[in-house]
């Protein structure tokens, strides 16, 4: 058999690959090779009512890297039918999250709205051909009509107007001359369908209301069915990706496009949409833990909005590792939230500058080292990347350490600090305690203490052993720091698994934000701007946040240094 080297072949072939599964790449292998298509074509097209969470970054995900794989292009497509829920800050906002995720679509920018003089048209066609009315039910008789699982629907008694009648009320339903929910155009299918999609659905309604683009020039929208489908065709669309809620859908789509003029097929593939343990990614409860106050906002850093990650801390590769990890499967599932964790230390470990920062300082006194008298320490910002560099690290007589780091009734395998205890300050010297001052409420408040000036470095001159290892800091260097501690928002494996009488909100988590003041940093970061990310020295890694002003650094804690993914991966012996 001859080998046509004249067809494309996609970058990856499907077979033997040993990533996560993807039935989509198998599906867009087979219409490359067949020439079914012709170029690939996707689109991610999201509603701008309201900013995207971590579950469209796998769609995000999926349609730009399945396109790009394939050598094509993915378009950005605001299907903005709804201009009651729009706003041109959710556009922009959008925008910058997918390019702050690693996406582009170069010019490829479009709006359902665009094309709304076509849709309109479209729609005439429909009428035209017999295939869509005016109905003037209500809607609640509309619904009853519609029927349910079990019940078949029944026609409207004005489904059976003329021709010449729906063009006349369509037309006028254009020129505003009725009233929101006097009148809808639906498509005339069949309303003893089994799928409840195709019993006459909607395809336009009245909606006198000002659009974010388009102003005041039509009083009448079409629905997202009809319009996602008409406008990926009206593209060129080839390969629309969509998560498994749309699967009834698709019917309805491909309805759409065969009894229209469109100039072209699209075909739709339905994929499992992400969803995380600990965890609510419904949009309509993400704006009730806003409204009512449960977090500070859209970019709240317990929010599973790009935003909250964002400012979180998160990194796009992290999220983007995720992804690609969890694969792109046929089923709805739950993906465990540490393997998003997992992900982020990785990629944290290996890019985060390390630095020190005590969180809640105890007063140091180094009895034996002269006052007045600084010395600084090079310390690497990488411990596995030279090309990271160093920083200087200064030292003096009056240092901070943290508090949990010393007990004054130590156990016998405390290898912190303690009366008579020896440790190592990380790349200074050795210390001992000597004594300790307490307040006249006893509370400890300072600890007197001395170095070994032959330990420079933190080694061990007669090769003693010391196991303990603590971050410090020069009190006299440090700059003061909030720090924002942050856990998972829910407490609950599956928040939306409720008893009768519960609420979600029953299980958010009252730990999962504590603001620590008084915090001591090195200077080093001094000069760290809003976003930038660090390890804070046995603490975890911390991200600077927009509020940081000049006389306070403000930190958000991105994640602690504890995995617990890896020790369920080694508990499950590595599989």
């Amino acid at each position: 058999m001859s080998n046509d080297s004249s067809k494309p072949v996609p970058p990856s072939s499907p077979a033997g690959d040993d990533g996560p599964a993807n039935f989509i790449r198998e599906i867009m292998a087979a219409d490359v090779a067949a020439q079914a298509q012709g170029a690939v074509m996707t689109r991610f097209p999201p509603e701008p009512n309201g900013y995207l969470h971590i579950g469209h970054a796998k769609a995000i995900c999926v349609d730009f890297g399945m396109a790009a794989e394939f050598g094509g292009v993915c378009n950005l497509r605001m299907d903005d039918t709804n201009p009651i829920a729009e706003e041109a800050e959710y556009v922009e906002a959008i925008q910058d999250d997918i390019r702050w995720l690693g996406f582009d679509w170069g010019d490829r920018l479009y709006f359902a709205s665009d094309y709304f003089q076509r849709l309109y048209e479209y729609a005439l066609e429909l009428i035209r051909a017999g295939k869509a009315y005016v109905d003037s039910l209500s809607t609640e008789d509309i619904r009853d009509y519609r029927g349910n699982f079990y019940k078949p629907g029944k026609n409207s008694p004005y489904r059976d107007r003329s021709v010449e009648e729906n063009l006349d009320l369509f037309e006028r339903m254009k020129r505003g001359e009725f009233e929101d929910g006097s009148h809808v155009l639906r498509a005339k299918i069949d309303m003893a369908s089994p799928n409840l999609n195709l019993r006459d659905p909607p395809l336009y309604r009245i909606r006198k209301a000002h659009h974010h683009r388009t102003g005041d020039e039509w009083c009448i929208y079409p629905m997202y069915d009809y319009a996602h489908a008409l406008s990926d065709a009206i593209e060129g669309i080839t390969h629309s990706l969509c998560t498994l809620e749309f699967e009834d859908h698709r019917p309805l789509y491909d309805w759409c496009v065969a009894n229209t003029s469109v100039p072209h097929t699209p075909r739709q593939i339905e994929f499992a949409r992400l969803s995380l343990s600990y965890t609510v990614l419904s949009k309509r409860k993400l704006l009730q833990l806003v409204k009512e106050g449960h977090v500070s906002g859209w970019d709240d850093p317990r929010m599973p909005t790009l935003r909250g990650m964002r400012r979180r801390g998160y990194t796009p590769e992290a999220i983007r590792r995720l992804c690609d990890r969890v694969g792109v499967a046929k089923r709805d599932g739950v993906v465990d939230v540490s393997l998003l964790e997992h992900a982020l230390r990785e990629h944290l470990n290996a890019v985060a500058p390390r630095v020190m920062a005590v969180l809640r300082p105890l007063r140091v006194v180094i009895e034996n080292y002269p006052e007045g008298e600084v010395e600084y320490f090079d310390a690497p910002l990488h411990p596995e990347d030279d090309s990271y560099g160093t920083r200087k690290v200064p030292f003096s007589r009056v240092l901070y350490v943290e508090r949990d780091d010393f007990r004054e009734d130590a156990p016998k395998k405390w290898h912190r600090l303690g009366p008579g205890r020896e440790v190592r300050l990380r790349y200074a010297c050795l210390l001992q305690c000597n004594e300790v001052i307490k307040d006249e409420a006893g509370e400890v408040v300072e600890l007197r203490c001395t170095w070994d000036p032959d330990s420079r470095g933190g080694t061990s001159p007669d090769g003693r052993k010391v196991r303990g290892t603590l971050h410090w800091v020069s009190a006299e260097h440090a700059l003061d720091a909030e720090v924002r501690l942050y856990e998972r928002l829910f407490n609950k494996e599956n928040p939306l698994d409720l008893d009768e009488g519960e609420s979600f909100l029953d299980h958010i988590n009252p730990d999962s934000h504590e603001v620590v003041r008084g915090c001591k940093v090195e200077p080093s970061l001094g000069s760290a701007e809003a976003g930038h990310r660090c390890q804070f020295e046995r603490l975890g890694y911390f991200c600077v946040d927009p509020d940081r002003r000049d006389e306070l650094l403000v930190f958000n804690r991105t994640i602690g240094l504890r995995d617990s993914w890896a020790k369920i991966e080694k508990k499950l012996g590595g599989k």
